[in-house]
């Protein structure tokens, strides 16, 4: 069994595949709308969770929604896999202190580098081609490694963790949460044409389309989905994302 979120593809693609032939995925916005957090595990399952990171720890709505599981069984293996640009600071400290909550010890925690996402920051753009496409090629190979380590359920904790973890982790996340994390930034221009594939491709079913425009209702994680995803380049958030780069994981 494995809870995922993804916003632009990374991780989900990374849960793909890691799952066994058979196990079940869960993708968490989906659980969230349909209000379903009671689940039963086989008897030896394995349990997993796959998000990428954000500022350094796990998505606020993967640690929320890891707080309201409620499982019957305890599983026989427990992981996270998460999803990094270029390094996770503290997020498998934080992350098992999540699971503490409701019980659970992690076996395993390990970061696959992919294709950087975040531009909402002056200085922050996605990575170049050529960039981009070497980590993809790389996580290519680690993913095999990773779902090896996973099937013979291995003891071990495989982060990518670069300086100042603590302030990174500790400090900076929740500045930037209370700061950057809202929807209240974003704006569509005028080169718009009312397609609807931000609408579309939001995890959290965020927009709706009002006259041919998006319209955001304050539940936004900030994936950044509906920019990435525009056509048109139409989409930004406030002044920080003008002359950047767009990236999503496509097949």
């Amino acid at each position: 069994m494995i809870f995922y979120f993804s916003g632009l593809g990374n991780s989900r693609h990374i849960a793909e595949k890691i799952a066994e032939e058979g196990e079940r995925l869960f993708f968490i916005p989906e659980v969230e709308r349909n209000n379903i957090y009671n689940y039963k595990l086989q008897e030896g399952e394995r349990l997993g969770f796959v998000f990428p990171v954000y500022c350094w720890r796990e998505p606020k709505l993967v640690a929320d929604f890891a707080k309201r599981l409620r499982l019957e069984g305890k599983p026989g293996y427990n992981f996270m896999v998460c999803t990094c640009g270029d390094d996770c600071g503290y997020t498998e400290r934080t992350f098992r202190r999540t699971l503490s909550k409701i019980g659970l010890e992690l076996d395993a925690a390990i970061a696959i580098q992919m294709p950087n996402t975040y531009v909402n920051l002056p200085g922050m753009d996605v990575d170049s081609t050529d960039v981009a496409t070497k980590k993809i090629e790389d996580a290519a190979g680690r993913i095999v490694e990773v779902s090896e380590i996973l099937k013979r359920r291995e003891k071990t904790s495989q982060m990518i963790i670069t300086g100042m973890p603590f302030l990174k982790t500790y400090i900076i996340k929740p500045i930037f949460y209370k700061v950057l994390v809202n929807d209240k930034r974003f704006r569509s221009t005028d080169a718009c044409v009312g397609c609807g594939i931000c609408q579309r491709s939001c995890p959290l079913s965020n927009i709706s389309m009002v006259d041919g425009k998006p319209h955001w209702h304050g539940n936004c994680t900030t994936c950044m989905s509906c920019y990435h995803h525009c056509p048109q380049h139409a989409i930004h958030f406030g002044k920080a994302t003008e002359n950047k780069g767009q990236y999503f994981f496509s097949k």
